[in-house]
């Protein structure tokens, strides 16, 4: 039995070496990659251990002799490792574009702040950008011919209902907006037009990324794709994560996994009502996870009434806590479909 703690892609070389080691061909080798959080906290339970590396060893090899290790035995089909690379990936690729999209948001804020303040146009839509693109200064935005700017909405966002009341609405926006000096929007400017390159560039990567997705996930079985909305790039998220799932004794345990857990604050008869996610749990997962969810609860009849029911039940973080509760509810389907392999049946089907 070896062990180690999970220290990413440094621990990742160390596996794939003795797992093709030859010479250890012989044993019944199992390896586990622990948690450090767990051995951190297994290594409190002794008194005034120094820390150094003899140590370290000591404690993960007490914890492997000491018997109750949770079944994160390492996957050893080299396909989820591979999968897991492209899911992981993109997951940093999509952090990146939301983190680049709130930086034009900024600076939208700055060269156009009606516009930005307006609930009815989306900072980052295309037709936003193009905006930005097309006019210099606000004043230029403001001033704009009508009929000029209403074709040039109409093309650029291609789904307004009234494209007139937009191009009205956006010129209105842009007279109720700061005047920044010339030095200063010429500046904006430049900075917008980086922004946006990186936006696109971004976008770019994450369609090749998902096209690598889908032909890597081809090779494995599934039926979670068979879920009305998940798609194969949200379906090989997960199941890059889970792996095997025979590694998981119950839907609780993946839940777990996942971070899809509330703690609980109970002191006698008291029982506090409200009650915070843990933060600990496999970040991947919950994000594709709740990705899922997200797009299940729009093509489901069933994820739609019960993430209806939990947004209305409170009055702060509706969506946020809605959407945790229907992802945790898909952690039950999709178990149970990786479970006995079977395809999803909905219930009005």
């Amino acid at each position: 039995v070896i062990g180690l703690e999970a220290t990413s892609i440094y621990g990742d070389s160390l596996v794939y070496a003795l797992r093709e080691d030859g010479s250890l061909g012989r044993f019944q080798r199992k390896i586990h990659v622990l948690n450090p959080k767990q051995v951190r906290k297994f290594k409190e339970a002794y008194t005034d251990l120094p820390k150094n590396d003899f140590v370290d060893a000591f404690v993960i090899a007490d914890y492997l002799r000491f018997g109750r290790i949770a079944r994160e035995v390492y996957m050893d089909d080299y396909r989820y490792q591979a999968l897991r690379t492209l899911t992981r990936a993109r997951f940093d690729v999509i952090q990146n574009l939301s983190r680049e999209k709130q930086r034009f948001a900024n600076y939208l804020f700055l060269k156009c702040s009606g516009i930005a303040q307006d609930k009815d146009i989306q900072n980052t839509s295309a037709t936003t950008i193009a905006l930005m693109e097309r006019f210099e200064t606000v004043d230029d935005l403001a001033n704009a011919d009508l009929e000029e700017l209403t074709a040039f909405i109409d093309e650029k966002g291609r789904n307004f209902a009234d494209p007139a009341a937009k191009a009205n609405a956006i010129r209105s926006a842009a007279r109720d907006s700061y005047r920044l000096p010339v030095t200063v929007n010429n500046s904006v400017n430049q900075a917008m037009a980086v922004s946006i390159a990186s936006m696109r560039a971004l976008e770019k990567q994450v369609k090749v990324l998902d096209k690598a997705i889908e032909h890597q996930f081809e090779i494995l079985p599934n039926t979670l794709t068979s879920i009305p909305g998940i798609g194969k790039v949200y379906s090989a998220g997960i199941i890059a994560e889970l792996g095997d799932i025979r590694r998981f004794n119950s839907q609780a345990s993946v839940a777990k996994f996942a971070g899809l857990v509330w703690t609980q604050h109970q002191s006698g008869e008291f029982e506090a009502e409200h009650s915070r996610m843990i933060k600990s749990g496999n970040r991947y997962l919950r994000y594709y996870l709740l990705e899922a969810a997200n797009s299940v609860r729009r093509c489901d009849s069933e994820f739609r009434r019960y993430y209806d029911l939990k947004y209305h039940e409170v009055n702060k973080y509706q969506h946020k806590r809605a959407l945790a509760l229907t992802a945790r509810k898909l952690v039950r389907l999709v178990f149970r479909l990786l479970k006995d392999n079977r395809l999803y049946l909905p219930p009005d089907g």
